[in-house]
C-alpha cells in the first residue's frame, strides 16, 4: 500500500519516503507519496525522487499499480533505479500539478453551468474538456465563458468530504459521469464540494478556492456523434 498524501492535502509538494519495491517494468513503489496517479481524467504527476546520496531520479509520470492501493512512479528512460528500503525525498513538479488542479476544478464548474449527463472528460496542462449527453441543444461559447468566469471570480471555497458507499447509493444524482463511476471497495467515497455551486464524487486534486483558477474561455464546442457535445476550455493566460 502507498499512502496517498495528496488526498488529504493537494498542496503538499514533497515528502520523505521509503522504497517498498521496484516492479518488473521499472516502476518505483513508495510507502507514501505526494504524486497523484493517472485517473479520473487527470494525468499523473511528474517530478523527482532524490536519494540520500544526492542522486536524482526523474519521474516521467505516475500510474496506479496492480492493486487499488498501489501507486507506481514511472522513471524517465535511462534513470537509475533505487534499492528497496532506500530513503528518499519525493517532490512533484508543482507548476504542472497546480495547472492541472486549476483546470480540474474548473471542469467541475463547467458541469454545474451545463447540468447535463457527462459522457467523458480530460484534464490537460492549461486546457481541458467535458463531453455532454446533449443531442439537440445549441451551446453558446460566449455565454458559457461569461458564466464560468463569473463563478470563478465569486471566490467559492472548494473542500472535500467522505460519504459511505451506501449513502452514495441513496443519492445517485451526485454522480454526473456516465462513463466513469467512483471507485468502490474501500467502503467510502470522496466528495468534492464547491460551496453553493457543485457537489460530486471525485478522487482528483483541486484548488482551495475558485479564485485560484484564473480566467478561462471556451475554446471550441464540437459535435461528437449523434448525442455528444464536447466543450473545450483553456486558460486565458
Amino acid at each position: 500500500m502507498t499512502h496517498p498524501l495528496f488526498r488529504d492535502d493537494a498542496y503538499l509538494t514533497q515528502t520523505s519516503a521509503v522504497v517498498k519495491g521496484v516492479n518488473e517494468r521499472g516502476g518505483i513503489i513508495l510507502d507514501q507519496t505526494v504524486f497523484y496517479p493517472t485517473g479520473g481524467g487527470q494525468p499523473g504527476d511528474k517530478g523527482t525522487l532524490t536519494l540520500a546520496d544526492g542522486a536524482v531520479i526523474e519521474i516521467a509520470t505516475t500510474v496506479k499499480g496492480d492493486s487499488p492501493d498501489e501507486i507506481v512512479h514511472v522513471p524517465a528512460e535511462g534513470s537509475p533505479l533505487p534499492a528497496v528500503g532506500a530513503e528518499l525525498t519525493a517532490e512533484i513538479d508543482w507548476a504542472f500539478r497546480h495547472r492541472l488542479m486549476r483546470m480540474h476544478s474548473c471542469l467541475h464548474l463547467l458541469s454545474a453551468v451545463l447540468p447535463y449527463p457527462v459522457t467523458g472528460g480530460q484534464v490537460s496542462d492549461g486546457k481541458g474538456r467535458l463531453d455532454f449527453d446533449l443531442p439537440e441543444a445549441t451551446l453558446d461559447k460566449e455565454e458559457i465563458t461569461t458564466e464560468l468566469n463569473r463563478i470563478i471570480n465569486e471566490n467559492h471555497p472548494v473542500s472535500s468530504d467522505w460519504i459511505s458507499e451506501e449513502e452514495l447509493d441513496a443519492k445517485p444524482d451526485l454522480v454526473k459521469t456516465m462513463s466513469v463511476q467512483p471507485p468502490r471497495g474501500a467502503g467510502r467515497i470522496r466528495l468534492i464540494k464547491v460551496a453553493d455551486v457543485d457537489l460530486q464524487p471525485c478522487g482528483g486534486t483541486h484548488v482551495r478556492n475558485t479564485s485560484e483558477i484564473g480566467a478561462v474561455c471556451v475554446r471550441k464546442i464540437e459535435k461528437k456523434g449523434r448525442q455528444n457535445r464536447r466543450v473545450k476550455l483553456e486558460f486565458m493566460e
